[in-house]
């Protein structure tokens, strides 16, 4: 496949896409964590738009688990899960019993004080069990807010690289996402020639379908995801405006205020990475020059 023609930045016509593919937003949130809608909501949206989905909640299954049960509905088993460092990773399944054993066995002993909160594994050993199921590992907006985004302090040079390495694919389209992060987020999908995926990031029901994966497959979660994994999906979707986001957002932020306390740990945490980072930078900027004025002047910088 054209890795050129792969992602498109524009409002998705899913009458045209749902003709001819199988489309699905591959990024949701129900009431079980930070979303407003139900579950019933979703599913009844997803059928009105012709599309599939997956639930995705933040450290959290439950929606996952009762959208399997609407028969009428494509849907991606998935879940969200918060890195010890505060960064999010999306892993889809074939099966949803396989997700339940994931979540049950590898991330539930684990987890922080509210399903919003970081759980105890780093980012590395979430990919790793993640490996031992049939599944497929996606970095959620990889350039955004914080430390939300692998692609921050936490994770500099050698270690980012291999983290890269190790996972399956990147999400390059997130609708709720800025479009400048957006686009570094396309960039490095681009450059790293994984699995791409695009969902909506939707916290209400009015946002479902505004970004999409699609692929000429069979709509099943385990053709859908092969097709993923083997780069023959495309993503189209455009940003939502700033005014709906926060019309949108006001459960999502009722649910932010409950875990103030651990968003304050890790935002000092994150500081002092940041601080940390930038003080050493500065360090070695500093003995640069000064080893280059060395070279230039011996003389000078020695008497």
């Amino acid at each position: 496949m054209d890795r050129l023609n792969r992602i498109v930045f524009q409002i998705p016509d899913l009458k045209a896409l749902t003709a001819r593919y199988s489309v699905v937003d591959m990024h949701i949130h129900s009431h079980h964590s930070d979303g407003t809608p139900s579950v019933d909501d979703i599913a009844g949206r997803a059928l009105e738009l012709g599309i599939g989905v997956a639930v995705t909640d933040h450290n959290q299954i439950e929606g996952a688990l009762e959208l399997a049960g609407h028969k009428d509905v494509f849907s991606i088993p998935g879940i969200e899960v918060t890195s010890l460092e505060g960064t999010h990773l999306l892993v889809y399944f074939h099966d949803v019993r396989d997700l339940e054993k994931f979540y049950r066995r590898d991330i539930e002993p684990h987890m922080g004080p509210s399903v919003m909160s970081s759980t105890e594994l780093e980012m590395e050993e979430i990919v790793r069990r993640a490996r031992r199921y049939p599944s497929l590992t996606v970095f959620a907006h990889p350039y955004s807010a914080a430390f939300t985004g692998v692609c921050n302090v936490y994770f500099p040079g050698e270690r980012l690289e291999a983290i890269l390495a190790q996972v399956d694919g990147v999400e390059v389209i997130n609708a709720s996402n800025l479009t400048k992060w957006n686009l570094r987020c396309a960039l490095l999908g681009f450059n790293l020639a994984k699995a791409i995926t695009g969902g909506s990031d939707s916290h209400s029901v009015q946002h479902i379908g505004r970004a999409v994966t699609y692929s000429d497959c069979r709509p099943t979660p385990r053709a859908f995801l092969s097709a993923v994994r083997r780069g023959h999906a495309k993503v189209v979707g455009k940003e939502i405006d700033l005014l709906r986001k926060v019309a949108s957002n006001g459960f999502k932020l009722r649910t932010t205020l409950k875990n103030t306390p651990d968003l304050l740990e890790k935002n000092i945490r994150y500081g002092c990475t940041v601080i940390n980072t930038k003080s050493r930078l500065f360090r070695e900027r500093m003995r640069q020059r000064l080893d280059e004025r060395r070279r230039e002047n011996p003389d000078v910088v020695n008497r």
